[in-house]
């Protein structure tokens, strides 16, 4: 599992058979309660465990977030739907103590196959590298101020942003995308220098984003936060490289709602690899 940052805060400990418990820590937050993708990575992992057979990885996680997990201890039911020799499908859940919802997820193990290998998704063009791009990190200009202090996930996690605009920028919005290098500050890698699956997961969780490039800056003016209804990863590959690029659009906005999606790439060895792509419906919630 390893000894970063990450596998630390997503590690999980058994206490019976399918059981487990965890401690969320609130360097994660986001804003207020652990970002969604830790939440989900902690349970990815905890299926894992219960699962038992290295060989079979997680290849897909299809969660809904019915209740808010707060930090602190959260305890974790997995139920192992079916064990089969190459694939297996289990269920979990995870609450904090005495919570009546928290987070519900189905998940399929695999073990690699004889099957077809293509890509049929392209890198978008004039992506520039990592360290060619502005920091998240980086001071803005001295006209702006930003309304909030940064989410403390984002002490841990560092963004480049390489396709879209700024929040100061005035511009004319015209599509949703946007593209941006990822890196944890501790980096969550196994033993062969691959990364922990469940950092991938963690990164797919940052898809809202999407959605304010489409807003524009008037869309913007308004206080908004956006809750996920649900969070669907498929894991793809292993990534290696010292940063990832995560492709971010949002396809569709109507009743409160949004359809938004990510795209994960890993550029080692030159030629971009997508390493997992997922899907999310949010919702829009007005601060009053």
């Amino acid at each position: 599992m390893g000894t970063s940052l990450f596998s630390r805060g997503t590690a999980v400990e058994a206490v019976g058979v399918g059981r487990y418990v965890a401690d969320l820590g609130d360097h994660w937050n986001c804003p207020i309660v652990p970002q969604g993708g830790i939440v989900a990575a902690t349970a990815a992992r905890a299926m894992e465990a219960a699962l038992g057979e290295p060989a079979q990885q997680l290849r897909s996680l299809n969660g809904v977030f019915a209740g808010r997990v707060a930090h602190g201890p959260i305890e974790i039911a997995v139920d192992v739907l079916r064990r089969g020799r190459s694939m297996s499908q289990l269920r979990v859940s995870l609450r904090n103590p005495g919570a009546d919802a928290g987070f519900d997820a189905l998940a399929v193990f695999g073990s690699e196959r004889e099957g077809f290998s293509f890509t049929d998704a392209r890198v978008p063009e004039g992506i520039a590298p990592a360290l060619e791009c502005p920091s998240y990190r980086d001071p803005p200009p001295d006209d702006f101020q930003f309304d909030h202090e940064p989410f403390p996930f984002w002490f841990h996690v560092e963004g480049r942003p390489c396709v879209g605009h700024p929040p100061w920028e005035d511009y004319e919005p015209e599509s949703s995308l946007r593209a941006q290098w990822y890196r944890f500050d501790d980096p969550p890698r196994a033993d062969d220098g691959t990364w922990d699956p469940y950092a991938l997961v963690a990164l797919c969780d940052t898809m809202p984003g999407a959605v304010g490039e489409r807003l524009g800056p008037a869309g913007q003016k308004r206080n908004w936060l956006p809750p996920s209804a649900d969070f669907t990863v498929h894991v793809l590959d292993r990534a290696r490289c010292d940063w990832v690029l995560a492709v971010n659009r949002a396809r569709h906005a109507g009743d409160g709602y949004a359809s938004v999606d990510m795209e994960l790439w890993d550029a080692d060895g030159g030629s971009p690899r997508l390493v997992a792509y997922a899907t999310q419906t949010m919702v829009f919630s007005f601060v009053k």
